[in-house]
């Protein structure tokens, strides 16, 4: 179960932690998120989703799992944060045809304006800043 606290800030920037263990728990998380921040929709929130997805996915598959799970609103933006008890940085893989993993962190970099990581006592937090083109 996901259990969730969410709190403004003094920029108000919406804030929402979800303990997650998986790339799916990680995608209701965010759906949820994203209706309560307003409405995005199409690509953008498929972004969102998918960045979500694959931090997640790649904290699980190489890092040993998942520690925290935090998505900040901010103007035009959707931080995805993960962390995980690995300091090993993320690194592409060199994807094989018997082999199909290897997109994932390419695919954030191209999606993220900025994706940040960082080691701290116990592991890591990746960071990624997903663009929210203003509603027309």
């Amino acid at each position: 179960m996901i259990q969730a606290a969410e709190e403004e800030d003094e920029e108000h920037e919406s804030l929402h932690e979800a303990h997650v263990r998986n790339a799916e728990q990680a995608r209701i998380a965010t759906r949820a998120f994203l209706a309560e921040v307003g409405p995005i929709g199409g690509p953008d929130a498929e972004a969102v989703l998918l960045v979500a997805s694959e931090l997640v996915t790649n904290a699980v598959r190489h890092a040993g799992g998942v520690t925290r799970f935090r998505l900040v609103a901010g103007p035009g933006t959707v931080t995805v944060t993960v962390e995980d008890a690995s300091a090993t940085a993320p690194r592409r893989w060199r994807r094989t045809p018997d082999e199909p993993c290897g997109a994932g962190w390419r695919l954030v970099r191209q999606l993220a304006e900025d994706v940040e990581v960082s080691t701290r006592p116990g592991g890591k937090s990746v960071s990624a800043v997903v663009p929210l083109p203003p509603e027309t």
